[in-house]
C-alpha cells in the first residue's frame, strides 16, 4: 500500500443517552479506510467541534496517517498555548482515530499494537447511590449478584444528601450542600454498608472535591476502618500540595486526576508517590498517545491506572480505555458507567460487560464503528450546565 494520507476530518455530535458526545472521524486517501476517536467535552461541545474542523483539519489534511507521534506534537504545539480542555479533547479525537486507522492497516487490535494483552478481561467498578441506606445496600447487592466486586457508594450524590439548609436572603440559585453533613453521613454510610455486606465487596467513594483540605484529611483517616479500595478526588488540582500532608496522615488509598489537563498536574504526584491510582479522563489529556506514556510512567512508581469512565465518555472513548487496560501491567480498576441499548445501536462493536468484566472485541483498530444516520437522530443540546453550580450553605460558590 502506498502512503496513506488524511483526506478529511469531521466532528460528529450526538447524544443517544441524553449526554452530549463528540466523536471525530478521520477519513483517508484509501477508499473506505477511516478511524474514530473520542473528543467528548460534554459541556463545551461546539467549541471542540470548531477546534477539530476549523483548526486541526486544515493543519492535517494531506499528512501521512502513519506518523501518530509527530502529528500529536504538531497538534499540541500548533496553537502555541496548550494543555487546555478544548484543545486536548480535539487532539484526542484525532489521535484515537489515527490509532484506529493504524490498527486497521495492520489488521490488528490496538491492544496488540501496544504490546498485547496483560489480561483477558477488565475488572470494573459500578456506582451505587440512593436516598436511604437500605436502598444503597440493595443497589450494591445487585452488582455483587452480577459478580462485580468493586462498587462506588454515595449517599445522595456528590456532596451528599443535605438536610434543611438555611440560606441567606437573596442567595443565588444553585446546588446547595453542607460539607459537615456530608462528612457525617459518609461515615454512617460506610459503617452501615460494611455491617450489612461484610468484606466481600471492595468499596470506593468519590468526594468530588467538595470539602476543605483539612476535612479531607480527617475524612480519609476516619474511613480507614472500612478498608476502601480508594477514595476519589479528596482534593481539587488547585489544592494538590495538600496530598503530601494527607499521605503522612492516612493509609486510605487515594485516586485523583479526572480534571487534569497538564502533565505538571500529575508528574510530581506520581514521582513522589502521593497517590495510588491515576484516573485521568483520557480525551482530556489528548488521547491514547499521552495516556499510554502516562501509564508506563506510573508503573515505574507502583501507581495503578483507573481511567475516568463516566457517562460523558463516548463508547469510542470507553473502547480506548479498555484497550489500554488490557495492555497496562499496572492496571488497577476501570470505572464503568455502562453503555445503553441506544448507544450500542449507534456505536456497533462497543465493549461489553460480562460477569464482572468488560471485554473488547478482537476486530482491527478499536473495533468500534458509528452509525451516522442513527447518530443524527439524537442531536446534542447546548444549555447552561446546572450541576456544576455548587454552593455552600451561605451561598459561596464551591468546586463541583
Amino acid at each position: 500500500m502506498s502512503k496513506v494520507t488524511i483526506r478529511d476530518i469531521r466532528a460528529i455530535l450526538t447524544a443517544p443517552a441524553g449526554i452530549n458526545l463528540i466523536v471525530v472521524k478521520v477519513e483517508t486517501s484509501e477508499p473506505g479506510l477511516y478511524g474514530l476517536g473520542c473528543a467528548t467535552f460534554a459541556y463545551r461541545e461546539k467549541l471542540v467541534a470548531a477546534m477539530v474542523e476549523d483548526y486541526l483539519k486544515p493543519l492535517l489534511v494531506g499528512r501521512d496517517v502513519a506518523n501518530i507521534e509527530d502529528l500529536w506534537h504538531l497538534m499540541n504545539n500548533n496553537s502555541y498555548w496548550r494543555n487546555g480542555p478544548v484543545t486536548n479533547n480535539a487532539i484526542s479525537g484525532v489521535d484515537m482515530a489515527l490509532w484506529d486507522i493504524k490498527g486497521k492497516m495492520a489488521n490488528m487490535p490496538v491492544y496488540d499494537l501496544l504490546g498485547g494483552k496483560s489480561r483477558q478481561g477488565v475488572a470494573v467498578y459500578r456506582h451505587a447511590d440512593g436516598k436511604d441506606l437500605d436502598t444503597i445496600v440493595e443497589n450494591v447487592q445487585k452488582y455483587m449478584d452480577q459478580n462485580i466486586r468493586h462498587v462506588r457508594i454515595q449517599w445522595g450524590g456528590y456532596g451528599g444528601q443535605a438536610g434543611s439548609i438555611n440560606r441567606p436572603e437573596g442567595s443565588p440559585q444553585g446546588v446547595y450542600y453542607c460539607p459537615d453533613q456530608y462528612i457525617r453521613n459518609t461515615l454512617r454510610l460506610f459503617e452501615y454498608v460494611r455491617g450489612k455486606l461484610g468484606d466481600e465487596v471492595e468499596l470506593l467513594h468519590d468526594v468530588h472535591e467538595r470539602i476543605p483540605p483539612i476535612d479531607a484529611i480527617r475524612l480519609a483517616k476516619d474511613l480507614e476502618p472500612y478498608r476502601l479500595f480508594f477514595l476519589e478526588d479528596p482534593l481539587p488540582p488547585e489544592q494538590a500540595d495538600w496530598l503530601k500532608i494527607l499521605r503522612q496522615q492516612t493509609s486510605t488509598p487515594i485516586a485523583i486526576g479526572e480534571l487534569f489537563n497538564n502533565p505538571k498536574e500529575w508528574d510530581y504526584l506520581i514521582a513522589n508517590k502521593l497517590i495510588d491510582f491515576i484516573r485521568v479522563h483520557i480525551s482530556q489529556i489528548g488521547g491514547i498517545t499521552p495516556a499510554r506514556k502516562l501509564a508506563i510512567f506510573c508503573e515505574q512508581f507502583g501507581i495503578r491506572t483507573a481511567w475516568h469512565g463516566p457517562g460523558d465518555v463516548s463508547p469510542v472513548g470507553h473502547a480506548a480505555n479498555i484497550h489500554l487496560d488490557l495492555v497496562s501491567h499496572n492496571f488497577g480498576i476501570q470505572e464503568w458507567a455502562g453503555i445503553s441499548e441506544e448507544l450500542h445501536e449507534v456505536f456497533p462493536g462497543s465493549p461489553v460487560l460480562k460477569d464482572g468484566y468488560v471485554y473488547a472485541n478482537d476486530k482491527p483498530g478499536l473495533g468500534i464503528d458509528i452509525n451516522e444516520e442513527l447518530a443524527a437522530k439524537y442531536p446534542c443540546e447546548t444549555k447552561v450546565t446546572m450541576w456544576t453550580q455548587t454552593r455552600l450553605p451561605d451561598g459561596t460558590a464551591y468546586t463541583p
